[in-house]
């Protein structure tokens, strides 16, 4: 099978679409539970425009990857879930926006729990504290909305020029989106 890195970060770990699962699993996540809730959440960086997503698992284990520096996301939007296994350490440490830096002398730090979750915006300086003992294993989907990155790339802080490529195309599109009408969610 083919196996890419998860991200340029992360060394062990594997992308979700080289398993088969972006569209019977991933896109449908991202389609009816993802993309309303963070339209609520995010209206103002294209939560109800999110029309592609980069999911990977990643693993920390001692003799691997232990911890992860501080960086941003390339993504609108990010979910981070602890999947498991039994494990001490790593907690995410959050700071302000890239786009606006300021020291992280005091960052906001987050235990991460097997079986929850954390959102934020990908621009949002983050990091992973080193691992103690054992085994995590975080599900990463980079949220993405093309109605965003197509007008300012969230990498480079440039207007982008679009070339032809297959898949997700790291979320960038020729067409603009439809919007989430938040009202049907009742």
């Amino acid at each position: 099978m083919p196996k890419g890195r998860p991200n340029t970060m992360n060394n062990y770990g594997v992308l979700l679409h080289e398993l088969g699962l972006d569209e019977p699993l991933m896109t449908p996540l991202r389609e009816r539970f993802l993309q309303p809730l963070m339209a609520l959440l995010y209206p103002d960086c294209g939560g109800g425009r999110l029309d592609s997503h980069r999911a990977f698992v990643v693993k920390y284990a001692l003799g691997q990857d232990l911890e992860l520096g501080c960086h941003y996301d390339n993504a609108e939007l990010t979910l981070n879930v602890a999947l498991g296994k039994v494990f001490t350490g790593g907690a995410l440490y959050f700071g302000g926006l890239f786009q606006a830096p300021t020291a992280l002398t005091e960052p906001l730090e987050v235990e991460h729990v097997v079986g929850q979750g954390v959102l934020h915006r990908g621009g949002q300086l983050h990091g992973a504290r080193p691992l103690g003992t054992g085994e995590r294993w975080n599900l990463v989907v980079w949220l993405r909305a093309s109605a965003v990155r197509n007008r300012l790339c969230p990498m480079c802080r440039c207007e982008p020029d679009l070339v032809d490529d297959e898949g997700f195309s790291d979320g960038f599109t020729r067409e603009e989106p439809t919007a989430v009408d938040v009202c049907a969610l009742t």
